[in-house]
């Protein structure tokens, strides 16, 4: 049984070591595939005997599918890791036992993802652990094509593990901001689509499986994306730090819940509202207005 990891990098010299060390027990061959890093990122991967390509970077999706298209046959497994990212000892155990015993029906293995903030574990506001499908039967599965926050589609049957994978980025607040700043562009395009459907929809959606990637996915889109926004940003960080407990993460959950719930999302919502604006001022068509406004050419 033949599991291929696939690592998506740009600068990760910080925390490549520590995601490629998680990997051993449980994985036989690591793809790292890399944006033209600066730093000494493909010498940590080829330290480790990693396989490194490099490509241009569009988006995550558009990166993972092509990584996934270099794939040699003989694969089994493939499964998605960032580069932040790091298996826990109980996830590594449980993919041991378990691998080798599911059956050939089994298209796709969901476990649970946690997140760290400012060196605190997050574990309330209703946001971790999250359910997330990282391992599937390779020429089964594929990353939606989507700008933002893209989960993996698989044509079959799923199972779950119990284990967990830590998201654990090192680098400072500051970084921090001007990632999700990036993120906020990406995001209000997805947002943008849903409203001008300037692109094919590609969605995880479905309120009947029950699983968590598709139910979040379809309130986002036919609930949350109905609301005025700005308005909806309050009202979810309401949600999450007051009715969902977030506030128990004491100073570094406030600092998050307060960012990524409100700040974020905010900011998503005036993006939104910008390239709207751009389009009634200037009379021009959707992806003009997002290229001129958010400098993504579509």
């Amino acid at each position: 049984m033949k599991v291929t990891a696939v690592v998506l990098t740009f600068n990760e010299s910080l925390h490549l070591d520590r995601c490629l060390e998680s990997l051993k027990k449980v994985v036989s061959d690591v793809w790292v595939v890399d944006c033209f890093s600066t730093d000494d990122t493909v010498n940590i991967a080829r330290r480790h005997g990693a396989h490194v390509v490099q490509n241009q970077w569009v988006n995550y999706a558009t990166q993972f599918n092509w990584a996934l298209s270099q794939l040699p046959a003989g694969t089994d497994w493939v499964l998605r890791i960032d580069a932040d990212e790091y298996l826990t000892p109980d996830l590594i155990a449980e993919m041991e036992l378990r691998l080798p015993t599911i059956g050939q029906e089994v298209k796709g293995i969901y476990c649970s993802r946690r997140m760290t903030f400012q060196g605190r574990l997050i574990q309330h506001g209703g946001v971790f652990p999250v359910r997330v499908l990282r391992l599937f039967r390779w020429g089964y599965g594929q990353c939606e094509n989507r700008w933002m926050d893209e989960h993996i589609k698989v044509t079959g049957p799923t199972v779950d593990l119990k284990g967990e994978l830590i998201d654990d980025n090192l680098n400072s607040l500051t970084w921090w901001t001007d990632k999700h700043n990036k993120y906020a562009s990406r995001e209000a395009i997805d947002l943008l689509n849903l409203e001008f459907d300037f692109m094919p929809r590609d969605t995880v959606a479905n309120i009947r499986t029950g699983k968590q990637d598709g139910v979040k996915r379809w309130l986002k889109e036919e609930v949350y994306a109905r609301l005025p926004g700005g308005f909806r940003a309050f009202i979810y960080f309401i949600y999450r730090y007051v009715l969902r407990l977030g506030f128990l993460d004491g100073q570094a959950g406030a600092a998050f819940h307060f960012l990524q719930g409100f700040w974020y999302r905010y900011l998503v919502d005036a993006k939104v509202s910008e390239v709207r604006r751009y389009m009634r001022e200037h009379n021009v068509g959707i992806n003009i207005a997002i290229e001129r406004v958010l400098g993504i050419k579509i």
